[in-house]
């Protein structure tokens, strides 16, 4: 009864565990996509830069240190993209007779990291009328992926040490209501790691069991939670598909995490338990 109270205490902490993990690894996802998305920075021209001054501008700014390359859209395409973003409101627009948006660069970046210096020298040329740049936008999503990282690693390793706790009680229980088979082993010269070995494919076995239903009930419950999510919220989903992370692109990595993780645990938590009867 123990045996199988240990597994499910220990099935039970990695299943929240995996869970942590799991937002943990999703919001870290949605920060890497961020930063790769809004690696671009809008230039605005004023209306009266001649062609000739447009050329010079795209060039200086392939200049600048930290710009992997530029694109010119002409106030003509912004009309039509704006268009095109309005869908079947685009009707509103056709009415415009003068198209009051402006010539456009989009500055693309290296490294997000470099978004502030490339945003300051954009600044400085004459002509330009307005940078824009979610720079606030991703600095958020990478705090916050930062903030859930951190509290994300102390959850983890405060169940890890619940879980070792579990396994090494359990083991004690055991070696306690063997003290004196213990005991009389010892008397007739059996070595420490012959008298351990028992224990510690004990632990072994209740880590890897509870390793197991927790890797089967991580991946229904995930599988089930995102198709359920899909379901109901498929406009809004449809277009974050690639913001959240499968059950297929984890599995592997969450069953050689659990699986150590689990024998790890069995084993600390023998040794543990083992110390205060054998010179370990």
């Amino acid at each position: 009864m123990m045996g199988l109270a240990s597994i499910g205490s220990v099935t039970a902490v990695l299943i929240i565990l995996g869970f942590v993990l799991i937002i943990v690894l999703n919001v870290n996802n949605v920060a890497l996509i961020a930063k790769e998305t809004f690696d671009e920075i809008a230039v605005y021209l004023y209306d009266d830069v001649d062609e000739k001054q447009i050329e010079e501008l795209g060039k200086s700014f392939k200049d600048i240190d930290g710009v992997m390359g530029v694109a010119f859209q002409t106030k003509e395409y912004a009309l039509e993209k704006l268009k095109e973003d309005w869908g079947e409101n685009a009707y509103l627009l056709e009415g415009i007779r003068d198209n009051s948006l402006p010539n456009t660069y989009i500055v693309q970046l290296k490294d997000v990291e470099n978004s502030e210096h490339v945003e300051n020298q954009l600044r400085t040329f004459e002509g330009v009328e307005k940078v824009q740049y979610h720079k606030d936008a991703v600095n958020s999503l990478i705090r916050i992926a930062d903030f859930v990282k951190k509290i994300g690693t102390g959850v983890i390793l405060l169940l890890l040490l619940i879980s070792i706790f579990i396994i090494s009680n359990t083991i004690k229980i055991t070696v306690l209501n063997r003290q004196k088979e213990i005991e009389l082993m010892q008397y007739i010269g059996a070595t420490n790691g012959y008298v351990r070995g028992p224990f510690m494919v004990e632990g072994i076995m209740l880590g890897f069991f509870g390793s197991v239903i927790a890797i089967l009930l991580i991946t229904l419950g995930y599988r089930y939670i995102t198709n359920y999510l899909a379901i109901r919220f498929v406009a809004v989903l449809s277009g974050m598909s690639g913001y959240i992370v499968g059950v297929e692109m984890i599995l592997n990595d969450l069953i050689i995490i659990f699986l150590t993780i689990g024998i790890g645990i069995g084993i600390l938590g023998s040794l543990i338990s083992l110390k205060k009867f054998l010179s370990v």
